[in-house]
């Protein structure tokens, strides 16, 4: 069902809701920014990805990720079950359709944090959605962040940064960007780009009703 909402002189159809895609290089901060966009934004909906790596310490299942085995994982690949999937750092992360499908199309507004593999797969499906493109500060700044987390090899970490590098030449595919300096800052420029979208006019058709 759409939501609809009335202002004088005519009645404005939103027939769905925006699909919000918050994507950029490992350690640029997306987590932690989503969350308190989720925070400030009670009706805003997290979409919970899926991947193949180990939890890390203090993640749930079915909060913070599904976590699958890869046979498993593989298998909802061959079904077409996922919105989209990467692989990354030898394990697979994806985001099951089903539950964003539906909640756009019931009018929520729903988001993704996933990664830039993914974020371009998800461009090709739903090209309306809100692409925007995380960086850190700097290159030292990513460095500091990925080994503070204590969670991975050096050798691994490396790998990040390498990967992260590269992954910044892929900014121009998206509609915004946002340096992740100070999160208040950042989140209240996402806050922003979510008001201006639903401002857009080709996101909100006018029915007048009796005229100008």
């Amino acid at each position: 069902m759409s939501k609809t909402r009335r202002i004088r002189g005519g009645v404005v159809e939103q027939s769905h809701g925006l699909l919000i895609i918050l994507s950029g290089p490992s350690g640029a901060g997306k987590g932690t920014l989503c969350q308190e966009l989720l925070r400030q934004l009670p009706d805003l909906k997290y979409s919970v990805s899926m991947t193949t790596r180990n939890s890390r310490p203090g993640e749930i299942d079915g909060i913070h990720y599904f976590f699958r085995q890869k046979e498993e994982f593989e298998a909802l690949i061959e079904r077409d079950e996922l919105l989209e999937w990467a692989q990354f750092c030898d394990n697979y992360y994806g985001t099951p359709r089903f539950a964003v499908e539906q909640a756009i199309q019931a009018g929520q507004d729903v988001i993704l944090e996933i990664e830039i593999q993914g974020a371009l797969q998800v461009k090709k499906r739903f090209p309306q959605g809100v692409f925007t493109f995380i960086v850190p500060p700097s290159m030292d700044a990513l460095s500091e962040r990925i080994h503070k987390r204590g969670t991975e090899s050096e050798e691994v970490i490396q790998k990040r940064l390498a990967t992260a590098i590269h992954e910044l030449e892929y900014v121009s595919e998206y509609d915004y960007v946002v340096v992740n300096d100070e999160v208040p800052e950042a989140v209240d420029k996402l806050k922003s780009i979510l008001v201006a979208e639903k401002c857009r006019v080709k996101r909100k058709p006018f029915v007048f009703e009796g005229g100008i």
